[in-house]
Protein backbone atom coordinates (compact mmCIF):
# COMPACT_ATOMS: atom_id res chain seq x y z
CA UNK A 1 0.00 0.00 0.00
CA UNK A 2 1.14 3.44 -0.89
CA UNK A 3 1.71 5.59 2.51
CA UNK A 4 0.76 8.78 0.90
CA UNK A 5 -1.40 11.39 3.78
CA UNK A 6 -2.13 13.59 0.26
CA UNK A 7 -3.69 10.51 -1.80
CA UNK A 8 -5.71 9.31 0.66
CA UNK A 9 -7.32 12.61 1.26
CA UNK A 10 -8.27 12.42 -2.09
CA UNK A 11 -9.40 8.70 -2.41
CA UNK A 12 -11.58 9.79 0.57
CA UNK A 13 -13.07 12.59 -1.32
CA UNK A 14 -13.52 10.25 -4.47
CA UNK A 15 -15.01 7.63 -2.27
CA UNK A 16 -18.00 10.06 -1.03
CA UNK A 17 -18.09 11.62 -4.68
CA UNK A 18 -18.83 8.53 -6.05
CA UNK A 19 -21.16 7.67 -2.68
CA UNK A 20 -23.10 10.42 -3.04
CA UNK A 21 -24.21 9.70 -6.62
CA UNK A 22 -24.58 6.07 -6.34
CA UNK A 23 -21.77 5.26 -8.56
CA UNK A 24 -19.46 2.69 -8.30
CA UNK A 25 -15.82 1.96 -9.52
CA UNK A 26 -14.01 -0.58 -10.70
CA UNK A 27 -10.08 -1.55 -11.77
CA UNK A 28 -7.82 -3.26 -14.43
CA UNK A 29 -4.39 -3.02 -12.94
CA UNK A 30 -1.17 -4.06 -14.04
CA UNK A 31 1.82 -2.40 -13.35
CA UNK A 32 0.54 -1.26 -10.09
CA UNK A 33 -0.98 -4.59 -9.20
CA UNK A 34 -3.68 -3.51 -7.30
CA UNK A 35 -2.69 -0.29 -5.96
CA UNK A 36 -5.62 1.97 -6.61
CA UNK A 37 -8.49 -0.65 -5.46
CA UNK A 38 -6.04 -0.93 -2.50
CA UNK A 39 -6.36 3.20 -1.68
CA UNK A 40 -9.61 3.14 -2.38
CA UNK A 41 -10.82 0.16 -0.17
CA UNK A 42 -8.27 2.13 3.05
CA UNK A 43 -11.25 4.45 2.64
CA UNK A 44 -14.69 3.61 5.32
CA UNK A 45 -17.46 3.05 3.07
CA UNK A 46 -15.71 2.26 0.30
CA UNK A 47 -17.62 -1.26 -0.20
CA UNK A 48 -20.52 1.29 -1.29
CA UNK A 49 -18.46 2.56 -4.31
CA UNK A 50 -15.83 -0.05 -5.36
CA UNK A 51 -17.53 -2.63 -7.37
CA UNK A 52 -14.71 -4.79 -8.42
CA UNK A 53 -10.92 -4.91 -9.42
CA UNK A 54 -9.04 -6.70 -11.40
CA UNK A 55 -4.81 -7.28 -11.23
CA UNK A 56 -4.12 -7.90 -15.19
CA UNK A 57 -0.58 -8.50 -14.27
CA UNK A 58 0.09 -11.13 -16.95
CA UNK A 59 -1.16 -10.94 -20.63
CA UNK A 60 -3.52 -13.75 -19.88
CA UNK A 61 -4.87 -12.00 -17.33
CA UNK A 62 -5.73 -9.00 -19.39
CA UNK A 63 -7.53 -11.76 -21.21
CA UNK A 64 -8.89 -14.27 -19.22
CA UNK A 65 -10.38 -11.58 -16.58
CA UNK A 66 -11.43 -8.19 -18.91
CA UNK A 67 -11.81 -9.46 -21.98
CA UNK A 68 -8.12 -8.00 -24.34
CA UNK A 69 -8.25 -9.64 -27.68
CA UNK A 70 -4.92 -11.43 -27.75
CA UNK A 71 -4.24 -9.93 -31.01
CA UNK A 72 -4.33 -6.47 -29.73
CA UNK A 73 -1.76 -7.28 -27.42
CA UNK A 74 -0.11 -9.15 -29.56
CA UNK A 75 -0.18 -6.12 -32.59
CA UNK A 76 0.47 -3.25 -29.77
CA UNK A 77 2.04 -4.98 -27.17
CA UNK A 78 0.54 -5.25 -23.54
CA UNK A 79 1.73 -1.54 -22.63
CA UNK A 80 -0.11 0.61 -25.34
CA UNK A 81 -2.93 3.02 -25.96
CA UNK A 82 -5.40 -0.09 -27.50
CA UNK A 83 -4.68 -2.52 -24.61
CA UNK A 84 -5.31 0.20 -21.86
CA UNK A 85 -8.63 1.03 -23.56
CA UNK A 86 -8.95 -2.59 -24.18
CA UNK A 87 -9.07 -2.84 -20.54
CA UNK A 88 -10.84 -0.31 -19.27
CA UNK A 89 -13.95 -1.05 -21.16
CA UNK A 90 -13.68 -4.90 -20.37
CA UNK A 91 -13.36 -3.71 -16.81
CA UNK A 92 -16.33 -1.84 -17.13
CA UNK A 93 -18.09 -4.50 -19.03
CA UNK A 94 -17.17 -7.26 -17.10
CA UNK A 95 -18.90 -5.39 -13.67
CA UNK A 96 -21.63 -3.50 -12.68
CA UNK A 97 -19.48 -0.54 -11.97
CA UNK A 98 -20.58 2.92 -13.96
CA UNK A 99 -16.71 4.10 -14.21
CA UNK A 100 -13.47 1.71 -14.79
CA UNK A 101 -9.68 3.02 -15.15
CA UNK A 102 -7.12 0.53 -16.33
CA UNK A 103 -3.54 1.28 -16.47
CA UNK A 104 -0.56 -0.70 -18.06
CA UNK A 105 3.21 0.42 -18.24
CA UNK A 106 6.90 0.10 -17.02
CA UNK A 107 7.34 0.28 -14.10
CA UNK A 108 11.07 -1.05 -13.96
CA UNK A 109 13.69 -1.42 -13.36
CA UNK A 110 14.27 -3.43 -16.53
CA UNK A 111 11.87 -4.17 -18.97
CA UNK A 112 12.25 -1.36 -21.23
CA UNK A 113 13.48 -0.19 -24.77
CA UNK A 114 14.36 2.74 -26.80
CA UNK A 115 10.33 2.38 -28.29
CA UNK A 116 9.13 2.08 -23.96
CA UNK A 117 10.88 3.31 -22.16
CA UNK A 118 10.69 2.29 -18.35
CA UNK A 119 8.58 4.86 -16.70
CA UNK A 120 6.14 5.12 -20.00
CA UNK A 121 2.60 3.85 -18.57
CA UNK A 122 -0.98 4.07 -20.47
CA UNK A 123 -4.27 4.95 -18.90
CA UNK A 124 -7.89 4.82 -19.94
CA UNK A 125 -11.44 5.28 -18.41
CA UNK A 126 -14.50 4.14 -19.61
CA UNK A 127 -17.88 5.68 -18.14
CA UNK A 128 -21.37 4.89 -18.68
CA UNK A 129 -22.77 7.35 -21.09
CA UNK A 130 -18.99 8.87 -22.87
CA UNK A 131 -16.13 7.73 -24.54
CA UNK A 132 -13.25 5.98 -23.51
CA UNK A 133 -10.88 8.10 -22.64
CA UNK A 134 -6.92 7.69 -22.74
CA UNK A 135 -3.82 9.21 -20.88
CA UNK A 136 -0.37 8.29 -21.71
CA UNK A 137 2.43 9.55 -19.21
CA UNK A 138 6.13 9.17 -19.71
CA UNK A 139 7.30 9.93 -15.77
CA UNK A 140 10.53 8.58 -16.71
CA UNK A 141 13.14 6.05 -14.83
CA UNK A 142 12.60 7.35 -11.18
CA UNK A 143 12.04 4.09 -9.83
CA UNK A 144 9.72 1.42 -9.41
CA UNK A 145 7.55 2.66 -6.49
CA UNK A 146 7.36 6.55 -7.48
CA UNK A 147 6.35 5.41 -11.00
CA UNK A 148 3.71 3.62 -9.39
CA UNK A 149 2.95 6.45 -6.96
CA UNK A 150 2.47 8.54 -9.94
CA UNK A 151 0.59 6.12 -11.70
CA UNK A 152 -2.18 5.77 -8.93
CA UNK A 153 -2.09 9.60 -8.50
CA UNK A 154 -3.44 9.45 -12.53
CA UNK A 155 -5.65 7.25 -12.17
CA UNK A 156 -7.33 9.22 -9.26
CA UNK A 157 -7.49 12.10 -11.24
CA UNK A 158 -9.12 9.91 -14.26
CA UNK A 159 -11.65 9.07 -11.91
CA UNK A 160 -12.24 12.38 -10.26
CA UNK A 161 -12.91 13.76 -14.07
CA UNK A 162 -14.87 10.97 -14.75
CA UNK A 163 -18.94 12.81 -14.32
Amino acid sequence: MIDDAALLARAEALVRAYAASSRRIATAESCTGGLVAGLLTAVPGSSAVLERGFVTYSNEAKTDLVGVPTDLIAAHGAVSEPVARAMAEGALGRSRADAAVSITGIAGPGGGSSNKPVGLVHFALAATGGPTRHIERRFGDLGRAEIRRLSVEQALALLEGAF
